[in-house]
């Protein structure tokens, strides 16, 4: 007995003694490390023509040194000040290029020594394709051409990328993108003194805006976004750049169909210190390829002055596009209940036309009975109009016909269900090079694609002909159980010959040329092999239980290599998870995900602790429902975790494979809210593990997730949901992690320090990691390796 204590009091030493070292890096077990930082597979592209395969490889994650490069938080943007950019790119790292006919692999000249790739794209022909290639100082555009194989830079001055959308195809020889006018090193100088005091006012006008991040703060502030943001169109083609027009805080900008008109956004003073950069005060206009005004199109107001709730919307134009199946017509909606869905008309939207040469009136194409969402153009005048309600979670879809402008409903569903997805629809190349509605059989059914499949089942994605006429979805190729296999794009849609992308639990997912209606010729594309060798031998089942209430519920456990519970007992359980609002318990009880995919790893998934002994219980479902028609699912939030937990525990301890007593909750932004509410309202859990989470709903006092009431319409709710306002009873020990830059609207990084402050304040069990440069997800090698390394720690100490 003596020596058994004698054992365990050093054990509790050494892991006391390892866990203070708080002044550097660690790193977790080998195991997991390994996981991290495997190198993942190449995305994937082919042409249309499916002649070329891409292969585009990516690297793992950068360190925590180029994490901490220069970076400006301004107007909801983050920028790299150097080179006009967003800052924390993902670029590609390697372009391969191969034919799909023999395999061969086409050697590509003059690409960048240190290759940092965005936004390919080809050219109409595909025969060239064009990429931004980002550097220290400027992003430059290049060029490949496939007969020369050679790559080329054609950029005269360095992009500007601060507002997205740098560059796209006008011809097969004709690029037009846009620069910066200005250089990093003349950026405006912060002055010592300020002219004066940064003044705010509000004269009774409502402004009920989320809580964003990084937004203009000061008058200095306002001339960076200006002096960042200004650009210059400019066209290239055949070796010589021309400037178009006048230099503009260009927000975005779409080429016509027929390639005549350029329709943009630019954005305009004053600039506002409540919302970012995309709901500034905004200009709307139609230029000729030689920059000149053609028609201005609307000014639009800041969006700050938005009403509040899920459906209602400002009372001015929205949604300019381009209408695909027409040369040069705009396409735009208005609302006609001044922005407001509750007010009872019997039409909410209209959407209206404009044509070249842009002289005439608007004209009204028709009207929506609901919030109109978006359409979908075809070639023979016939559309599919999107209609939704994000309040009562539905969607309805309509064929409108440019004929005689009559709206017929083709199908109607909650968003929330999922079985009752008929897929989107496959789109084709019309003849102005636009994408438009795929039609078979005589133009009288559509080609849908569903790459997801939610069934009974689990995920089954499947191929369909909806018919016009009948209004019925045939499935006419589905995923065969024991894969995971979803189009990725149809190749040629008569002959049903498709880009597949299979994998199954053990084998990594691959690509293929696939003949729906001849599975004979089906070709392989790529041999990727297994990354991930330390996880072979761990198992994943899709297990569903039921809640006290009735609700089926579902999760995907994981078990250890070699576990067998009649000989090594219930294990301690991790159960990771991120809360869904529904309004019908019907969907809330549907199977989602499958089990016969290949397990891919993020630097934010539980299922790496798989290989330390543990039972994971990983997107364990946790809807927050919606039983009454009187009351919104958020009415009865805490009792209904509770619920979803007790449920998910209780299944596992029935299996046999998860120990009552030894049960850890864990979750990332709104699972780190369900978390930390878990720990307050249960006594579930030995432990919980909570990653940059919002904990004081009056922080976000016009809204979150999917709850549109504001702090002053439900004040007590707002106080109950807030684990926050319960942190005194907060007993079992909590790992709060937070980015210190994280910039996702509500989940400032306060909310951490105020939680952890109140937790240590009334005697609680917690330790708070605070990441140096990462934002709301976490992206930094050293950075993410502690992270598992923490998160191990606790694991082991307070639940294993």
């Amino acid at each position: 007995m003596k020596k058994s204590f004698l054992i365990l009091a050093l054990s509790v030493l050494s892991f006391s003694a390892s866990y203070a070292q708080d002044d550097a890096y660690q790193i977790p077990p080998k195991a997991i490390a390994d996981l991290l930082l495997a190198k993942p597979t190449p995305l994937v592209r082919i042409d249309s023509k499916a002649e070329y395969l891409l292969l585009l490889g990516r690297n793992s994650y950068p360190t925590v040194e180029e994490l901490g490069q220069p970076e400006m938080k301004i107007a909801g943007l983050r920028l790299n000040p150097l080179n006009f950019s967003p800052s924390r790119q993902s670029p590609i790292s390697s372009i391969t290029l191969q034919t799909i006919r023999t395999g061969a692999k086409v050697e590509i000249a003059g690409l960048p020594k240190n290759l940092a790739a965005g936004s390919i794209a080809w050219n109409p022909s595909e025969t060239k394709i064009a990429f931004a290639q980002t550097e220290v100082n400027g992003v430059d555009l290049y060029v490949i051409d496939i007969a020369s194989k050679k790559a080329t830079r054609v950029n005269s001055s360095p992009l500007n990328q601060v507002l997205g959308n740098a560059f796209t195809w006008v011809d097969d020889q004709t690029i037009l993108y846009k620069v910066t006018t200005h250089d990093a090193a003349g950026a405006p100088k912060r002055p010592i003194t300020p002219k004066g005091p940064t003044i705010q006012q509000n004269v009774g006008k409502a402004a009920p805006r989320p809580t964003f991040q990084d937004l203009i703060k000061s008058p200095y502030d306002e001339s960076l976004f200006s002096y960042y943001a200004e650009a210059q169109l400019v066209v290239y083609k055949n070796g010589v750049n021309k400037k178009i027009g006048e230099p503009a805080l260009y927000n975005s900008f779409q080429l016509s169909p027929d390639r005549k008109y350029i329709l943009t956004r630019s954005v305009a003073k004053p600039f506002s210190y409540a919302v970012p950069a995309y709901g500034f005060p905004t200009t709307v206009k139609v230029l000729d390829l030689d920059g000149k005004t053609i028609k201005e199109i609307a000014k639009l107001p800041s969006s700050e002055s938005a009403p509040a709730g899920n459906d209602n919307v400002q009372n001015v134009p929205r949604g300019f596009d381009w209408r695909d199946d027409e040369p040069a017509t705009l396409v735009y909606a208005m609302p006609l209940d001044s922005g407001f869905i509750k007010k009872q008309v019997e039409f909410h939207d209209a959407v209206y036309s404009l044509s070249a040469p842009f002289t005439q009136e608007a004209k009204e194409l028709f009207k929506t009975k609901t919030r109109y969402a978006g359409v979908i153009w075809g070639n023979s005048k016939v559309a599919l109009v999107t209609e939704v309600l994000r309040g009562k979670q539905t969607s309805k879809v309509s064929r409108y016909s440019s004929a005689d402008g009559s709206m017929e409903v083709l199908y109607e569903r909650n968003l929330t269900d999922a079985y009752k997805n008929p897929g989107s629809p496959v789109l084709m190349k019309n003849a102005l090079g636009r994408e438009v509605i795929q039609f078979t059989d005589n133009g009288t059914k559509i080609l849908m694609n569903n790459p997801v499949g939610s069934s009974d089942q689990g995920d089954l994605p499947f191929i369909s002909k909806f018919d016009l006429a009948t209004k019925k979805n045939e499935i006419i190729w589905r995923a065969k159980p024991g894969y995971f296999e979803q189009v990725e794009e149809v190749i040629d849609a008569d002959k049903l010959i498709v880009l597949s992308r299979k994998e199954s639990q053990t084998e990594v997912p691959n690509y293929f040329i696939k003949h729906l209606l001849n599975p004979s010729q089906d070709k392989a594309l790529t041999q990727f092999e297994n990354p991930y060798p330390n996880l072979v031998g761990i198992t994943k089942e899709k297990i569903k239980y039921k809640r006290a209430d009735g609700v089926d519920l579902t999760g995907d456990l994981y078990l250890p290599k070699g576990y067998n519970k009649e000989k090594d007992g219930p294990l301690p359980v991790l159960i990771w998870a991120y809360p869904r609002e529904f309004n019908s318990a019907a969907d809330a009880a549907q199977v989602r995900g499958s089990k016969d995919r290949f397990t891919v790893l993020s630097w934010a998934s539980p299922i790496y602790y798989a290989t330390q002994g543990y039972a994971i219980l990983d997107n364990a479902e946790m809807p927050i429902v919606s039983t009454d028609a009187s009351k919104k699912p958020n009415d009865n939030f805490v009792d209904q975790l509770r619920l979803n937990a007790s449920a998910a525990i209780d299944h596992l301890v029935q299996l046999g494979v998860g120990d009552r007593k030894r049960m850890a909750v864990g979750g990332h932004s709104y699972g780190a809210f369900m978390t930390a509410n878990l720990l307050a309202h249960t006594d579930l859990f030995k432990a919980g593990i909570a990653r940059s989470g919002a904990y004081n709903r009056t922080l976000t006092p016009f809204g979150f997730q999917n709850e549109d009431r504001t702090y002053w319409q439900a004040p007590q709710l707002y106080y109950e949901m807030s684990p926050f306002s319960y942190a005194d009873k907060i007993k079992e020990p909590i790992l709060l992690v937070h980015g210190e830059q994280d910039d996702n609207t509500g989940t400032f990084p306060i909310n951490s320090e105020r939680l952890y402050a109140a937790l240590k304040g009334n005697g609680g069990t917690t330790r708070f990691v605070y990441l140096p440069y990462e934002a709301h997800s976490y992206r930094g090698k050293e950075n993410v390796l502690h992270l598992l390394w923490e998160q191990f720690q606790w694991l082991e100490k307070y639940v294993k």
